[in-house]
């Protein structure tokens, strides 16, 4: 009896190996297998592509990782400003990425040698091109003070090579971002095969030229088309094969299903940036989880509180009236004006610099209140939704050299709207918005804020209506700030011409943009990363800088939680 009872047992002890085994063999191959059809996934025959062994976002070059979290956003301490505009509510964030130091003059200095070279500004008709992304130097020069030597110097002097860039507008900035987008992408695609090595340096002029959205959506324009770089004859892991109409294969192109492609740089909006800076990785104190915490660092103070460093200052900022760093050889910040970036220690989140230095350019347009009650995830204002130009048979519109259009911005200087090599963008329109329920036109900048459809309004006390108020004949619009106008003569000279207006009642309009953080020439009030001001988006200071940041696609960590069962 008892052993029959053994056979019996290591026969189904056998069976269930064996079930076991089978049900192993197939996980392993499942990936690669549809859960929805059956079909093979990335067979050689063709039919559907995609990347099933991708693990995790690869973090691009200059980036640290920010796991994204809810925080108390806005500011605790005394509003000695009277401003109100940053009232405590709580927000939460996605994880993102963000540049661990601010840009300096080096990595601009980068991205103006690509243009001068592409784009040679001896060239008549793209000289508009490198003069509108060049940093006004003139933002150093005072009318009582002898600064002429950051004005030569700053951007260009290696000296000065690790210091972060200033003089650089909000619309500069953004370009900035695109830029670094595509060169990023076209070495990640030169380095997986899709591209003919070092193409982007040897063969690119500015009828040649990557956009990482132009080879998404039309792949055989990028480079004008020229076959010999968008498909070399060696590379490896090209599978995507595309045909036309007829079935002839037309190019391997990597798709966003290879994972090669990287999200973009842009800059970070006010949000993600003021989370960023307060450095809350480490989160444990009930007090900071309120919104307490007053600098990127751990304590109330602007000095070390360690003994190795004791008494040394934990940022560069103005310490007092004609105090920009302190007394020679004691208790200095180490800078009177901007300092080499990491020249203090990082907060939490190995990020530099997040107060003090230069301040910085942020996304958002400007409005004094948040409105948390509408939207506490991902706060940002400032969204306008475009899309790809079509042509008459439906592909999509490439500008080309001899389509670049210029826009000249109220204060006189030129810049191109768009770059040959790029698709053209034009509004939404009721195609998109028919019937939809979280967005209703292209322009998402006013909703909510005061204007018309939010019905909240100033009272105008009977004066004369003019373009910024309502047909109601008693109200006046919140955001109506002076608009100064640029315009040429037949001759192209500019004929500048100043709203002198006497019923405009606010410095706030749709180009006003949000900068943060405190700097060089900013008392310690301003080092609050709850702090925010605001700057008109075509001008630039001597104080502003910026960072980039980029969106994280798939898990929240990069600490991969176990499976609970």
């Amino acid at each position: 009896m008892n052993m029959k009872k053994v056979v019996a047992f290591k026969v189904l002890l056998m069976l269930a190996l064996t079930v076991a085994s089978t049900s192993c063999k197939k996980s392993s191959s499942s990936k690669n297998s549809s859960r929805a059809t059956g079909w093979q996934i990335n067979s050689r025959e063709g039919g559907f592509q995609y990347n099933t062994d991708f693990k995790e976002q690869e973090t691009a070059p200059g980036l640290v990782f920010i796991e994204g979290g809810t925080f108390t956003k806005g500011r605790v301490q005394d509003d000695v400003m009277h401003d109100w505009n940053n009232s405590p509510n709580q927000q939460h964030i996605q994880s993102f990425y963000m540049d661990e130091t601010e840009v300096t003059n080096a990595m601009y200095l980068e991205y103006l040698d690509y243009l001068k070279r592409v784009y040679p500004p001896s060239d008549e008709n793209y000289r508009a091109i490198y003069l509108g992304a060049l940093p006004d130097t003139l933002v150093w020069r005072n009318r009582l003070g002898f600064n002429e030597v950051m004005t030569d110097n700053y951007l260009r002097h290696p000296g000065y090579g690790e210091y972060p860039v200033v003089g650089v507008s909000w619309i500069q900035a953004v370009e900035f971002a695109n830029w670094r987008s595509d060169r990023v992408n076209e070495f990640n695609l030169e380095k997986a095969g899709y591209l003919k090595r070092d193409a982007k340096i040897t063969d690119v002029n500015a009828d040649q030229t990557f956009s990482t959205d132009t080879y998404i959506n039309a792949p055989t324009q990028t480079y004008g088309g020229n076959e010999e770089i968008i498909n070399p004859q060696s590379g490896r892991g090209r599978r995507n094969s595309r045909t036309d109409a007829e079935g002839n294969e037309t190019g391997i192109y990597a798709t966003r299903e290879t994972g090669i492609i990287s999200p973009k740089y842009r800059l970070p909006t006010e949000t993600e940036w003021e989370y960023a800076a307060l450095g809350l990785s480490e989160l444990r104190s009930f007090n900071l989880y309120r919104g307490r915490k007053k600098y990127p660092w751990d304590g109330q103070y602007t000095r070390s509180g360690k003994r190795k460093y004791r008494g040394d200052q934990l940022a560069n900022f103005k310490q007092g009236k004609g105090d920009y760093g302190g007394i020679a050889g004691w208790s200095d910040d180490g800078a009177d004006i901007t300092n080499a970036v990491k020249s203090y220690s990082p907060n939490d989140f190995g990020l530099y610099d997040m107060a003090g230095n230069v301040a910085e350019w942020v996304a958002d347009v400007y409005r004094p209140i948040i409105d948390d009650e509408f939207n506490d995830f991902n706060y940002y204002r400032g969204n306008v939704y475009t899309k790809n130009a079509l042509n008459e048979d439906g592909t999509v519109k490439v500008v080309t050299s001899n389509d670049i259009v210029y826009d000249t911005l109220p204060n006189g200087k030129v810049i191109a709207r768009n770059l040959p090599g790029e698709i053209l963008q034009v509004p939404i329109d009721e195609n998109e918005t028919y019937l939809r329920t979280n967005f209703d036109k292209s322009d998402e900048i006013n909703f909510r804020d005061g204007d018309k459809r939010s019905s909240r309004y100033f009272e105008s006390f009977g004066e004369d209506d003019d373009e910024n108020t309502n047909e109601s004949n008693n109200t006046r619009k919140m955001y109506n700030s002076p608009k100064h106008s640029i315009t040429r003569d037949s001759l192209g000279n500019i004929i500048r011409e100043y709203d002198k207006g006497s019923n405009r009642t606010s410095l706030i309009n749709d180009q006003v943009r949000v900068y943060k953080g405190g700097s060089w020439k900013d008392r310690e009030y301003w080092l609050d990363p709850a702090q925010r001001r605001y700057f008109p988006q075509d001008m630039a200071t001597d104080f502003i800088g910026f960072r980039c940041a980029m969106s994280r696609v798939g898990s929240k960590s990069k600490v991969k939680s176990k499976t609970k069962n």
